[in-house]
Order: C-alpha cells, then structure tokens, then sequence
C-alpha cells in the first residue's frame, strides 16, 4: 500500500479530486457510490481512481466505491458532521495529561520541559472542544432518533444508551474539572505560563457550559422516553381493541358499554339546536316582517308550481352557412423580400403589394411590428425622415 509522501501531496490529491469526495461524502448515508459514476466525476480517467484507491483515499468493494474510514472520520470530525459520541477519546486525553504533568515534574531540562508542558496545552485545548463537540453530537442524535426511529423499543434502547453516555460524559467532566482544581494542584502551582491559564480559564468555561447542557439533556431524555412510554401504551390498547372489534366480541369482553355511559364528553353529545321564534307581537304590527313572510310564500308556491317554458324551433336562417374572408398580413414574408434590397424598409412596406388594400395607418402599424420582431436581422440607424407629417427611422437590411 503507498502512502502519501508528504502534507502538500495529500493536500493537492484532495483538491484535485474535490468534486468526486464532496459528491461521495453527502452521499454517504443514503447510497452506495458506484465505481461508474465516479468515473464521470474524473472524466472518465480510471488513473485518478485507481491513486486514489492505491492511498487508501478510497475502499472499493465489487462495483462500489467508498471513502476509506480514516478519511471519512476526519471530514466528518473537521465539518463537525459526526454522530459517533467517542467517550473513550477524552478519557484517554485524561490520562496523556497525568502522564506528561509526571514527565514535566520530573524533568530537570528546560526545554524537554516546555516539551511536555507544550503536550499538555494542546491535550488540554483538545479536551475542551472535544466534550462540547460530544455534547452538540448527543443532543442532534437524541433528537433524530426520537423523530426517525419507527420501532418504539428500539428508540427507547436508543434513548437508554445515549442517556448512559451523557451520564459518561458528565463523569469525564467533573474528572476534568477535578484534575486541574484538585489532584495535580502542584503542577498548576509550579507552572507559571500565561497561555497555560488562559487556556485552563476557557476550559473551565467550556465545561461550565457543558455541565448546563447535560442538564437540559437529561430533561430532554426523561420527557422523551415518557412519551414513548405513553405511546407505546396507547398503541398497545388500540391494537387490543381492534382486534376485539374485528372478532365482534368488543361489547362482550371489553366494559366499553360501561365506559361510554360514564363519560359525559361534549363529543358524545348531539349537535344542540337553537331555531329563532319570531315575536307574535313583532308578526302583528310590524309590516315589514308581514310583507317579508308573503314574499318567502310566493317563492315557495313558485318552486312547487314552476313549470320551465319550452322554447321555440331554431330557425332555419340561424342554421345557413356563411363564410367570412380575413386577410392576413405575413410579416415574415415582407422581411424576407426586404432582406434583398437596397430600399429604406418604410419605403418598401408603403410600396409593398398586400393582399388588400391598406390604408397608411395600417401601414404604419406593419412598420412598428416589423422593427419589433426582426430587430436582430435589421440595420437601425440614427437618421430620420417626414413623411405624411410623421417622423420615421430610416432602417436597413443587416
């Protein structure tokens, strides 16, 4: 297997092939790339393919291609798109701490000193992005299992193991936390450097945040794994009933006769209705509502008695053919004989012979259309010219 010789190798592969990695990493999840379509993405150039399958860039398996796991994870750990919780990672981050603080401690040398206390910055810058990086990852997964997950045991197992790794990392927290106030005091005492503290302040703030997500998380767990125990029991008890009621033994093994007597919901109730009496004193002296109630009387004797009258025979005369001439102007056809001479195009289109007679108005308007819609095979210049009181431009074949 050949590796990569050095960073600006690696560096320019990864840009080279850019458009084949973007394409197969946004499709990691919803298929598998086939080795055909990836060679469309290197206009056709197996080479490119089979380099980057020789450094390990890429795994193929029969007519598939994937991104090789190494490379895969540190897209996803750069573009902070990764689902994995790695617990493990910052415990052992833990632990590369004791060990160079023992390394610092017992050195004599200054500059194999500032080795370790170099190691132990970035571990510790490390470990603070990567326990707030775990926590934003905890809480997407809680919520995309919760929304995605059809199997309600499964999402409940689910729920369970990541509730387990937040109580993981709430440990590995307060082990931090512990670590740099308590158990190795002496070194925090001894080593004076100013980017060490500063370093130490931001992860204590990073861990403070940390500490009230993985509370609002915690909530988060228990109010899902309510519903689902709620729901899961509904589903259960509908299933139940279903089946009694496909068996036509629901009344008889069931108490939902009881149940319905007792329940004194508004939806169980008939729709009330509330018809409007009108005042007899109001009918009596009031002669708008008189004449109203004669009005709705005669409109229901109509409905009741209406006959629809039959209407008359067509006459013939409506039924005799005629025919209408409509001439019409192809503006198409004046433009191609146009394009063969020399002529101004408003004195040829008043010269033109038309099908009918036109007057100059009409004229005029065939003018406007043609400079319209052929503008792109005509020469219009600036120069203009009076003709029957009207100023026209003076236009050309092109």
């Amino acid at each position: 297997m050949n590796t990569f010789s050095n960073i600006k190798e690696l560096v320019s592969t990864l840009k080279r092939e850019e458009k084949l990695l973007s394409e197969m990493f946004s499709k990691r999840k919803t298929l598998s790339y086939k080795y055909e379509d990836a060679l469309e993405l290197v206009d056709f150039d197996e080479g490119k393919i089979q380099y980057l399958l020789e450094r390990s860039v890429l795994r193929k398996n029969d007519i598939f291609l994937e991104i090789d796991d190494i490379y895969l994870n540190f897209f996803e750990h750069i573009l902070e798109v990764n689902e994995e919780i790695n617990i493990s990672y910052i415990n052992e981050n833990i632990q590369n701490i004791k060990e160079n603080i023992n390394y610092y401690l017992t050195e004599k040398k200054e500059n194999r000193k500032y080795t370790y206390l170099k190691q132990i910055k970035n571990t510790i810058r490390k470990i603070g992005i990567t326990v707030l990086r775990n926590v934003i990852d905890l809480r997407r997964n809680i919520d995309t299992i919760y929304k995605n997950e059809p199997n309600y045991k499964i999402k409940k197992k689910k729920l369970e193991n990541l509730d387990n790794k937040r109580i993981a990392i709430d440990e590995l927290q307060m082990q931090t936390r512990s670590l740099i106030e308590n158990d190795e005091y002496t070194f925090f005492a001894k080593a004076v450097d100013e980017e060490l503290k500063k370093i130490i302040i931001e992860l204590k703030s990073k861990l403070i945040e940390v500490s009230h997500n993985l509370v609002e998380i915690q909530k988060q767990i228990i109010d899902y794994l309510n519903q689902i125990k709620y729901q899961s029991g509904f589903i259960e008890k509908l299933r139940k009933v279903k089946y009694l009621k496909d068996q036509f033994i629901l009344r008889t093994e069931s108490n939902i006769d009881h149940l319905l007597t007792q329940n004194n919901l508004v939806i169980f109730e008939s729709n009330p209705r509330y018809p409007v009496k009108l005042s007899l004193d109001l009918l009596i002296t009031d002669s708008d509502v008189f004449n109203s109630i004669k009005r709705i009387s005669r409109k229901i004797k109509i409905k009741s008695s209406f006959k629809p009258d039959l209407a008359d025979d067509i006459s013939d005369n409506y039924l005799s053919t005629e025919t209408e001439e409509q001439y019409l102007i192809d503006l198409e056809e004046i433009v191609n004989s146009f394009m063969g001479t020399s002529y101004d195009l408003f004195d040829f289109v008043l010269n033109y012979k038309y099908p009918k007679n036109l007057d100059f108005d009409e004229i005029v308007t065939i003018y406007c259309q043609i400079i319209s819609q052929f503008e792109d095979k005509l020469n219009i210049t600036n120069e203009f010219k009076f003709t029957n009181n009207i100023e026209v431009t003076i236009v050309f074949p092109r």
